[in-house]
């Protein structure tokens, strides 16, 4: 007997494209364009939606043979931020948690304490 998996939530889609958001900042201010971390020929900085296409939905789809976010389950968002994560904190050395509740409570609280 197959279980079927959850579908994402409408919370874990605003995080996936915070960690784009997210990711595609720290790979810029780190030095890491597209051009060091992919490929060699042209000097792009990175974005949320390069992230989403070009790391993201590449791993996704080699991985889970799945072309859109959409049809990602929970269990499956996990297994792609790991692999993605993996290869851009070797490569790169940056690493980006992925977003949760409980990581924008933590950041609002320094940018207070912080002030």
């Amino acid at each position: 007997m197959e279980t079927k998996q959850k579908q994402r939530t409408g919370q874990q889609n605003a995080a996936l494209h915070l960690y784009f958001t997210q990711l595609a900042e720290a790979l810029n201010s780190a030095g890491f364009d597209m051009k060091k971390t992919i490929r060699e020929d042209v000097d792009i900085p990175w974005t949320p939606e390069n992230i989403k296409e070009f790391l993201w939905r590449k791993v996704q789809q080699a991985y889970l043979r799945k072309k859109s976010t959409t049809e990602l389950t929970t269990e499956e968002i996990d297994k792609v931020y790991d692999v993605v994560n993996k290869v851009i904190a070797e490569r790169t050395g940056v690493h980006i948690p992925f977003p949760s509740i409980d990581s924008a409570i933590d950041a609002e609280r320094e940018k207070e304490f912080n002030k």
